[in-house]
């Protein structure tokens, strides 16, 4: 395995269709709803921004910053979303680093806390997370924690 390359989107704009269709097929969002919050990102009418684990060029780890990731809170924000690593890739600190990217791209742009919306434990905390409280989705049948990063 080569040693991995982390960026941001706008660090890699031409990435934009791949991200959005990688995104897509790990969590079953419309690729669409993906593309728009990239381009709000591109397009500077978001200081949120997407964060990729690149080997070789494939993508192979990621997560973006967007306003809410689809739970009644909507006090907390921004969320952290679509945290994902491909399976070959996990137990290596990828996901990790990429939380600390966008941890620090967002306190370096005075945007704190940061929330993010899982129903797995310790992970998180692992980073500097803490979890906050629980959070209905959307769908309002469900439940998932809320971790916040100060």
């Amino acid at each position: 395995m080569s040693s991995l390359e982390y960026v941001s989107l706008r660090q890699r704009p031409e990435l934009v269709s791949e991200a959005a269709e990688w995104f897509h097929s790990r969590w079953g969002v419309p690729v669409e709803a993906y593309l728009e919050c990239m381009m709000d990102c591109l397009e500077n009418r978001t200081d949120y921004d997407w964060f990729l684990a690149l080997d070789e060029g494939k993508i192979v780890a990621g997560l973006g910053i967007i306003e809410n990731d689809f739970h009644e809170r909507k006090d907390l924000h921004p969320n952290v979303c679509a945290v994902y690593t491909e399976e070959a890739y996990r137990g290596q600190g990828i996901a990790g680093q990429l939380l600390n990217m966008a941890v620090a791209q967002m306190k370096e742009k005075g945007i704190r806390p940061l929330y993010l919306l899982t129903d797995h434990t310790e992970f998180y905390e692992r980073y500097g997370w803490q979890f906050l409280c629980f959070a209905r989705n959307e769908d309002g049948e469900s439940l998932s924690r809320v971790y916040v990063h100060y």
